[in-house]
């Protein structure tokens, strides 16, 4: 199973310090993302299909595909990357 910290780093461009903890990391997501992007995120993470994902957050694919884009456009902002690093 891959963690969240796995997860994160395959989607952001540059990352030039780590990322927290697991811990430290959910908590910094939790304020900063919306409940069905950390959802997705931690789908993602747990290696959960596309399909299941759509199902469980009741989104269509094209919904699916505009919030992918748009956790990942999130992900890569300045502001959040350097509150998940170190």
């Amino acid at each position: 199973m891959k963690t969240l910290t796995t997860e994160i780093e395959k989607h952001i461009k540059k990352l030039v310090n780590p990322l927290k903890d697991e811990e430290e990391l959910l908590a910094v997501l939790k304020v900063k993302l919306t409940k069905k992007e950390l959802k997705m995120l931690k789908g993602w993470a747990a290696g959960t299909s596309a399909e299941a994902l759509q199902s469980a957050l009741h989104h269509d694919e094209t919904q699916y595909g505009d919030l992918s884009t748009k956790l990942i456009k999130k992900l890569n902002q300045e502001r959040i990357k350097q509150a998940m690093c170190v």
